[in-house]
């Protein structure tokens, strides 16, 4: 199998190449409920301002056909691609590494409501240290589970929830360049669900824009520098919600899996880490399989994995592709999917 070596500096394959990513399929209790609720985005780039309307629900999203029926209790599974296809590829690449989130606002019309009234957060998967790794890009990353998963992640709605309208917001937040002011890249949807039930669950919430700040710790982070903690933007998960450990097994559940994760207690912590060459903290370059006899090097590690010196400063671009990362060894095959991001 032939292969190719892309040298450090070169430029030459752009800009254009892109992980981006968009939230674009639902799931109730493993029926799929395809793009039938979703306010689907104009595109697959990230909201970088957290301080305008569009940290709603994205850029003027197209209107969903529908809203889908939900009771409290059920299993809801919200699924990321990076393009208008389910398979074939990694849900969000390019190293797009950062915390998996949701949040819920009750309105009084599904269809037609802008986003404006409080958010409470009802989930969460989204970082922990890998106590074998050199810096926060070794780490366990809820979007790396969400590779492992097949772009999906399930939770539970809350089985207290008052009845009635709702928007549920999936979000994803890539950090890879989150080391400068508005480097990170918030990745929205929301999908209109019509909530039954008796409870009389009412949290309080966080108002949109406002929850974010472009300064929180959770927004300005430098990856590539060893991280202790990691804090991830807006409130804390209710208490009735769901809270999984990044890279735990509890994060491996998919669409239509027969137990869902608790939504009344929080993910319970592992003593050991996963083994990082099958659990879903394994990089990209770990990932992918190389060849083992004519596959050329890329460009030196050592100048690749160089961190920055501060928070404030941007990731190494040596060894970049665009906002693409590549493995240390790749063939011909795998560059041409990188490129068709």
């Amino acid at each position: 199998m032939r292969s190719i070596a892309v040298l450090t500096g070169v430029s030459v394959l752009a800009s254009s190449v892109a992980a981006h990513a968009t939230w674009q399929e639902l799931w109730v209790n493993g029926e799929d409920k395809a793009k039938t609720c979703v306010r689907e985005p104009q595109s697959n780039s990230p909201i970088t301002d957290v301080t305008s309307n569009d940290i709603r629900c994205n850029a003027s999203p197209k209107a969903a056909s529908t809203t889908c029926a939900v009771a409290a209790g059920d299993t809801v599974t919200i699924e990321m691609h990076q393009h208008d296809a389910r398979t074939g590829e990694e849900a969000i690449g390019g190293a797009h590494y950062g915390p998996v989130m949701a949040y819920l606002t009750k309105v009084d019309d599904a269809a037609t409501a802008d986003g404006s009234t409080p958010w409470f957060k009802v989930f969460q998967d989204a970082w922990r240290k890998n106590p074998s790794g050199s810096s926060g890009s070794d780490d366990f990353w809820g979007t790396k589970d969400l590779n492992t998963n097949g772009g999906k992640m399930d939770f539970a709605i809350p089985k207290d929830l008052a009845p009635g309208d709702y928007l549920l917001r999936a979000e994803a937040i890539a950090l890879h360049s989150a080391g400068g002011l508005n480097g990170a890249q918030p990745y929205v949807s929301c999908y209109q669900i019509s909530v039954s039930g008796s409870g009389t669950l009412a949290p309080e919430g966080v108002s949109f824009p406002g929850a974010y700040k472009p300064t929180d710790p959770g927004l300005l982070f430098n990856m590539y520098t060893a991280v202790s903690s990691y804090t991830a933007p807006g409130p804390a998960v209710i208490a009735e919600g769901t809270e999984l450990e990044a890279g735990s097994d509890g994060a491996k559940v998919s669409a239509g899996a027969s137990a869902a994760p608790s939504a009344t207690s929080k993910a319970s912590t592992s003593t050991a880490a996963p083994s990082t060459t099958s659990s879903a903290a394994t990089s990209i370059a770990q990932n992918i399989q190389t060849p083992t006899s004519s596959a050329v090097a890329a460009p030196s590690t050592t100048a690749a994995a160089e961190a920055p010196s501060s928070a404030t400063s941007a990731p190494a671009a040596s060894g970049t592709i665009g906002c693409e990362k590549l493995p240390e060894k790749f063939n011909v095959q795998q560059l041409i999917a990188f490129l068709k991001n």
